[in-house]
């Protein structure tokens, strides 16, 4: 979406729209200009759904003869509900003929679910790949749920509860309540019954419509931050009266019983006891979610400050909502030099300040590489796409990796990036195009790991060129990875041996071109090897104009597969082993699955990673991170008094 040019003034008689800037800024980017007093020819007034304070609105509506905008959250809000913890939205749903929850009026929603043809096999496609991304995600309105909550013995069902006094439940209170859970235990002889809280009851903030002290036999309060989709798994029936999160049982499968008239009752998806008779019409999951969650709502991106589709949204909600469940806890930083700690403090200190010494006391312990450590250490490195420059020169990264027990460039121990490659079979058709999306992003803006731009020099034509990649020859990655080939003298000769007849590009690592990392091959060294040195060429221009490439362990390896470059490796990087690269040594036992490039794609660039804005340390997601590098975005300069220590110590 784009900004809207031609405004609309927008009376408002509630503080929240003037204080709460997001909220201001979406209305604004939409095309409402938001401002006090009354409302004059061709004014609107606005109102936040049906709070206590929408009267004012509504009596100076009435009485200017002004239309009515009702705004209220997406269906996609935050991490957190804003009464446990102050956040902004990142959508708005803007309805001209009423308000979604109130289902004895229609609303722009109900309209769109009723008239619009939803047909266009895009838009349901764009449907049913977005569903996928909120499962893969564990994903709901409210995100601060943890998937490795396990749901209890499969058998159950589900009533979720509310907040007494939320407008969607129009007038309906514990009577209502209690009424719902009666027919709950009637229809369901002998099943536990979960009553499922609401987030704001969960956290203290609201009371809900059930009463623990009631004690009714096989019902259980359940109040676990359980991801929505891990809980329906194992669930008979859901009951609801109106709150969204029925609508997402839909999508987990469900077809809940409905005792109120939610915009998602009276589609032939739910069990209704009150629908609107109106709605007739009978709709797939995939035309439900296409209104409701692409057409509907205003969607917006906070890092672009741009209106937004939903699927820019999703990435960049999954994106906060993993930083809030991995950090959430806090982390022991141990051995991190000094020049790392300041841009580690914006990423990983955001829940909880980060500690560099003392105990841990609960928080999880990380450290750099493959430093000494506990057993239980998490090990961070530089993620797949870095920076702008190299981090030899202390520039500041864009993403991380964590891990345990070592890190991805170690083939002797199955890690994390190897189950989430082995996985990568079993994900869903919206995160597999995600990351052929990616791929052919990283592509059009020619990034790589370090983005590092360098003209290619004017070269022969060749019938086959064959580029050999050079490494640091002391990095782990080598230290690690490298099999009976170990240095880039070795690699050069090997590669010349088995291709005598091809035209032969050396790119040596930045690090080593740079002076700062050992691994140099003598000019002298270089005759009859290669025909060509690749000095200060950027390693798009370089792998531009190979037809393959040749490493030991090098992850240019890797941005050669995201280009279709063959590539052979004569160690065992972490991209090694699954049948998309010629391997000449042996895969380790964990490997061995044939996977896909948007697979092994999705698993390095999407599932390992974390990405960071550079400046503020907020989470972003890999899309934004992109976006960010191809546009050049300016670097925190590097600290001096940093370099001058890096340049003294290891």
């Amino acid at each position: 979406m784009t900004t809207t040019q031609n405004t609309q003034r927008l009376c408002v008689y509630s503080g929240g729209f003037l204080t709460e800037g997001r909220l201001k800024r979406i209305l604004g980017l939409a095309g409402w200009d938001v401002s006090v007093g009354l409302p004059g020819e061709n004014d609107w007034v606005g109102l936040w759904g049906r709070t206590r304070t929408a009267w004012r609105a509504e009596a100076v509506a009435e009485w200017r003869d002004a239309p009515v905008l009702t705004v209220e959250d997406a269906f996609l809000r935050s991490v957190h509900p804003a009464r446990v913890r102050p956040s902004s939205p990142i959508g708005l749903c803007l309805d001209k003929t009423g308000v979604h929850f109130d289902g004895s009026q229609p609303s722009d929603l109900e309209k769109l679910l009723a008239t619009h043809a939803l047909d266009d096999t895009a838009l349901l496609n764009r449907a049913r790949h977005s569903i996928d991304t909120l499962k893969h995600a564990h994903l709901g309105k409210y995100a601060a749920t943890d998937p490795t909550i396990e749901p209890p013995a499969p058998g159950y069902v589900v009533v979720i509860d509310q907040t007494d006094g939320d407008a969607a439940l129009m007038g309906a209170g514990r009577a209502e309540f209690r009424e719902m859970l009666t027919y709950a235990a009637e229809e369901n002889p002998g099943a536990p019954i979960l009553v499922k809280a609401h987030p704001e009851t969960a956290g203290g903030a609201r009371n809900g419509l059930y009463d623990p002290a009631q004690n009714i036999d096989r019902v259980t309060l359940y109040d676990q931050p359980i991801s929505p989709w891990r809980l329906f798994d194992g669930a008979i029936g859901v009951y609801t009266h109106s709150s969204t999160l029925g609508f997402e049982a839909i999508f987990a499968g469900h077809k809940p019983r409905v005792f109120g008239q939610p915009f998602y009752a009276g589609w032939g998806l739910t069990q209704d006891e009150n629908a609107p008779p109106r709605r007739e019409r009978t709709l797939t999951r995939a035309q439900l979610f296409a209104a409701a969650m692409i057409l509907y709502p205003v969607w917006y991106d906070p890092e672009q400050d741009r209106l937004c589709q939903l699927e820019d949204v999703l990435y960049t909600l999954a994106a906060q909502t993993r930083a809030w469940r991995e950090d959430k806890d806090g982390y022991l930083a141990l051995n991190m030099k000094p020049w790392k700690r300041p841009h580690l403090k914006r990423a990983l200190g955001r829940e909880k300040r980060l500690k560099f010494r003392g105990a841990a006391k609960g928080r999880k312990t990380v450290t750099w590489g493959l430093a000494p450590a506990p057993p239980d250490a998490l090990r961070i490195e530089d993620g797949f796409l870095r920076s702008q420059g190299l981090g030899a020169a202390l520039n500041v990264p864009v993403s991380l990796v964590m891990d345990h027990p070592s890190l991805y460039f170690d083939p002797t121990v199955e890690g994390k990036l190897d189950r989430l490659i082995a996985n990568s079979s079993a994900l869903g058709h919206g995160e597999i195009e995600r990351a052929e999306r990616l791929i052919a992003d990283i592509q059009r803006h020619g990034l790589t790991k370090y983005n590092i731009s360098g003209d290619l020099p004017d070269l022969p034509a060749a019938d086959r060129t064959i580029l050999v990649v050079g490494q640091v020859e002391d990095d782990a990655s080598l230290l690690k990875g490298a099999t009976d080939i170990t240095t880039n003298l070795e690699l050069l000769q090997h590669a010349r041996a088995e291709n005598p007849d091809a035209h032969i590009l050396w790119k040596p690592h930045p690090d080593v071109e740079a002076g700062l990392r050992n691994g140099a091959v003598p000019d002298s060294a270089l005759e009859g090897l290669a025909d060509h040195a690749l000095l200060n060429v950027s390693p798009v221009q370089a792998l531009a104009a190979c037809d393959a490439v040749w490493t030991i362990t090098s992850t240019l390896g890797f941005e050669a597969l995201l280009r279709r470059k063959p590539v052979t490796c004569l160690g065992l990087p972490f991209y090694a082993g699954w049948g998309l690269t010629t391997d000449k040594a042996a895969a380790p036992a964990h490997r061995g699955v044939n996977v896909t490039l948007a697979g092994l794609a999705h698993a390095c660039l999407i599932g390992y990673p974390r990405y960071f804005h550079p400046e503020t340390g907020a989470p972003i997601s890999p899309e934004t991170a992109v976006h960010l590098l191809s546009k050049g975005i300016d670097m925190p300069p590097v600290n001096k008094a940093m370099a001058w220590l890096r340049a003294l110590l290891p």
